[in-house]
């Protein structure tokens, strides 16, 4: 079995994000499939409380060192909107 790793990067719920969210939760209350627009804005996912992903692959680094390896990156070129970095393990 092998594993794989990778970070994600999330901008916490804004205005925007409040009122998505509102139209998704009644949309579900009603057992009706969200407006398109809605949907893509959460990427088709259940809207996560932590807030929007922010692709941070373009700043992403491969690391390894004698028998380690994983990612790095810079904090300055973290995007400033980011407030939560989530590292997942998948198995």
């Amino acid at each position: 079995m092998s594993m794989s790793t990778h970070v994600v990067g999330f901008a916490p719920p804004d205005e925007q994000w409040k009122k998505m969210k509102a139209i998704w939760d009644s949309c579900d209350e009603a057992g009706i499939d969200p407006p398109e627009k809605v949907s893509d804005y959460f990427d088709g996912c259940d809207p996560d409380p932590s807030g929007i992903e922010v692709d941070l692959d373009n700043i992403l680094e491969e690391y390894s060192s004698e028998g380690s390896e994983g990612y790095q990156l810079k904090v300055k070129d973290i995007p400033k909107k980011v407030k939560i970095l989530r590292f997942i393990n998948s198995y």
